[in-house]
């Protein structure tokens, strides 16, 4: 999102983690502004059953953990390398002096605080009222959305079904009989176990 040539010249360096490690825990206060180079990652919490709740999936280009940054509160989730991942780190006050110094970035960080904001708003409707089919295609019509593909091009989904379960609140079991439903109602494809929308 941001050029690199401007996350260079406010003091930004590169951090690589290795899949499975994490780049900050639930409950550290946030020091840095963090955009993915290579890689991805996954904001999640788990809850007293130990059952892994996936807040959000970044990757290439995509900026996380702003919120607390502009607030200064904890986090309220981790964020863990989904694979080997580099990622651009500032210091919140060079971020913010970089923020001053080009309006146009941070109209940028604004709308895409504001998509996110939106995208939780849709997914807590979906998540307390709609059966798992619902809320199967609601979340993959947002991916696809959000990647700028138009509703009449089909989409190749990149989550896993266990990223499916994790994001939407489901077991993976329940995602797994919703797709077969769903493809036999032709509300999406399966071609070589990859789904298709």
């Amino acid at each position: 999102m941001i050029k690199e040539d401007i996350l260079l010249k406010f003091g930004a360096c590169k951090m690589t983690y290795k899949k499975g490690q994490f780049v900050f825990c639930e409950g550290d206060l946030p020091k840095f502004f963090y955009q993915i180079l290579a890689g991805s990652v996954k904001m999640n919490n788990f809850n007293d059953e130990g059952k892994e709740f996936i807040q959000g999936i970044f990757s290439i280009g995509n900026t996380f953990g702003e919120p607390p940054l502009f607030i200064n509160k904890p986090y309220p989730s981790n964020a863990v390398a989904i694979s080997y991942t580099t990622v651009y780190i500032i210091h919140k006050e060079a971020f913010f002096r970089l923020l001053m110094a080009n309006p146009e970035i941070n109209l940028a960080v604004s709308t895409v605080l504001s998509q996110r904001l939106y995208y939780k708003s849709i997914m807590a409707s979906e998540l307390s009222s709609q059966d798992a089919e619902h809320r199967i295609i609601k979340l993959i019509d947002y991916f696809k959305e959000e990647i700028g593909i138009p509703s009449d091009v089909k989409y190749k989904v990149s989550l896993t079904r266990q990223q499916i379960a994790d994001l939407t609140g489901l077991r993976v079991e329940t995602v797994i009989r919703a797709i077969k439903t769903l493809e036999k109602k032709g509300g999406l494809k399966i071609k070589d176990r990859k789904i298709f929308r």
